[in-house]
């Protein structure tokens, strides 16, 4: 990644290049996902429950 990063010489390679990663990135995700929705171990619920959760961290005062 260092090596291509070091190749970058204009702006527009560089949007390019970030592109590429962030496409690659998706589709392993996406792959994931279907692989999950597969095997069963995702289903509607599970959407509706992460539609309805809070993550976020608690903030200490």
């Amino acid at each position: 990644m260092l090596d291509m990063m070091a190749g970058v010489r204009s702006d527009e390679e560089l949007d390019a290049l970030k592109h590429a990663v962030s496409e690659f990135y998706a589709k392993r995700a996406d792959e994931e996902l279907e692989r999950l929705w597969q095997s069963g171990q995702w289903n509607e619920q599970t959407l509706k429950d992460f539609a309805n959760a809070h993550y976020r961290t608690p903030y200490k005062q």
